[in-house]
């Protein structure tokens, strides 16, 4: 009986031993397989690693507040660079420029983009209109520089400006005026110092496009020589002593009639115009505001 235990024991641990080296064997292909499959995703994962993203065009962004050298600037020799600077202080919209109250003050018609078509200084501090302030901006249509403080313009500021149309100086400090270019048919010097030396005796009789004239608020002692195309004319609040047949109409023809002309002021003169009753008979109306 002792025999018999003995001998079954023996088998239970043989068995024992060969159940475990049977799982062993199957364990190691599986840690096998798994190494390979650890080994093959480490490979694939390499490769997708390696694999390089297509560039993309990088646009660099100029940095203003770095100083960058003319000769290194991409632009450099670009006509809009220069006009920057004043887009910068003044609003530039389409061949119009906008430079109303600039802050700091504005002493200087500004560097302006060539295809300006209108520019609108008004109301800073200039103080002098060179000859060359214009000379490259040919589109010029439109020129306002109300309420500056202008006691100069150079002759030939304005010669080039073939296009030029309204020119707008009124609130200034202008004791003459320059050549006019042919094409205006808008002047207003309104409140200014003019005199009628600083006015040449033909500016505006040359003018053929010119339809309205104002120069009330200044100190002109006589009326400028007018031409035909006028049809407004303010000369009012001056030192005006003189008025003539000719200056309006032509005294030796009773039968011309001056249909252009639809308004003139006169008003505010030292002048009695009752004193020159032929002076207006050519004219569709009299002359407009309150006389002594």
């Amino acid at each position: 009986m002792d025999m018999r235990m003995l001998i079954f024991f023996v088998l239970i641990v043989l068995w024992t031993f060969c159940a475990a080296a049977q799982n062993e064997r199957k364990v190691e292909p599986r840690n096998r397989i798994q190494a390979r499959g650890l080994r093959l995703t480490f490979a694939a994962n390499n490769t997708f690693m390696e694999v390089k993203k297509p560039k993309k065009k990088v646009i660099e962004v100029p940095d203003y507040e770095t100083p960058v050298d003319d000769d290194q600037s991409p632009a450099a020799g670009k006509d809009a660079d220069a006009d920057l600077p004043t887009c910068l202080l003044c609003v530039c919209l389409t061949g119009s420029v906008y430079c109303e109250e600039v802050s700091p003050e504005m002493t200087t018609v500004p560097a302006l983009p060539k295809e300006t078509t209108y520019l609108y200084a008004r109301f800073n501090k200039i103080t002098k209109i060179g000859s060359k302030d214009f000379a490259d901006i040919a589109t010029l249509k439109r020129i306002d520089l109300t309420g500056n403080i202008i006691s100069e313009i150079e002759d030939g500021a304005f010669s080039k400006l073939d296009q030029l149309e309204e020119l707008t100086l009124a609130e200034n400090r202008l004791i003459k005026l320059p050549m006019l270019p042919s094409k205006l048919t808008s002047l207003n010097a309104n409140h200014n110092l003019l005199k009628t030396k600083g006015i040449k005796a033909t500016i505006f009789k040359k003018l053929n496009k010119l339809a309205y004239l104002y120069l009330g608020d200044n100190e002109l002692e006589a009326i400028p020589q007018l031409p035909e195309s006028l049809h407004v004319v303010h000369l009012h609040n001056n030192n005006i002593t003189t008025l003539t047949d000719e200056t309006f109409c032509k005294g030796n023809d009773t039968h011309y009639i001056r249909y252009n002309m639809l308004e003139v002021r006169l008003d505010g003169n030292p002048l009695i115009l009752a004193q020159h009753p032929n002076s207006f008979i050519c004219l569709r109306s009299l002359p407009i505001g309150h006389y002594k």
